[in-house]
């Protein structure tokens, strides 16, 4: 073994004793709240990325989206018939398009009714609520009762909430926050949202 394979080997064994000291010390079992946030395109893809991997070890799921339209979408398409997927469509459209703020309130606390029903529900492994952060910027919602029913929830539910901003105290009792920047994006470069892509 040359002596740069050496050095190599001997580093690695390091972080090998640091990475097995941390999982060792990871005992706790219990579902997390992860909070998925940025000005960037992704978050939501990123959270039902993780809705399949849960799916994969057939683990039982529900998704409210808080603010999509009612058009289908690509990922609706795809996941609407599994038979471990529950899809709840519950907004109306982003607000400039709606332009109805007591339908927009009204459609906020409904998602929120279903929601807070399924965060009772232990037969729910992973719960995804899409663009749910945007009910608090615009105070459609509280937080503060959504706060109480995360912390009351399950054991072993996870529940992810995307949105690019997120209320203080969602973020003060997430376990994982992870945000999405925006570095570049190809529709301020006029190119067209596409089908498979954006929607």
């Amino acid at each position: 073994m040359s002596e740069k394979e050496l050095k190599h080997q001997q580093k690695m064994a390091k972080k090998k004793a640091i990475v097995d000291e941390r999982i060792a010390q990871a005992q706790e079992e219990r579902g997390v709240l992860i909070l998925l946030k940025g000005n960037g395109k992704g978050k939501s893809s990123s959270a039902l990325g993780t809705m399949a991997r849960s799916l994969g070890y057939g683990k039982k799921c529900a998704v409210i989206q808080f603010i999509k339209g009612r058009n289908e979408t690509g990922e609706m398409k795809f996941f609407k018939e599994h038979p471990l997927v529950d899809w709840h469509v519950m907004g109306h459209g982003f607000t400039w398009e709606t332009q109805d703020k007591s339908q927009d309130i009204a459609a906020a606390q409904q998602a929120w009714a279903l929601a807070e029903t399924l965060l009772q529900d232990e037969s729910y492994d992973f719960l995804l609520f899409d663009e749910m952060s945007y009910m608090f910027k615009y105070e459609y919602l509280d937080v503060e009762p959504v706060v109480k029913a995360l912390q009351a929830r399950p054991k072993m539910q996870n529940v992810m909430i995307t949105g690019r901003t997120m209320a203080t105290p969602l973020q003060d009792v997430a376990d994982t926050i992870s945000s999405v920047q925006d570095d570049k994006h190809a529709f301020r470069q006029g190119v067209k949202a596409q089908e498979g892509i954006e929607f």
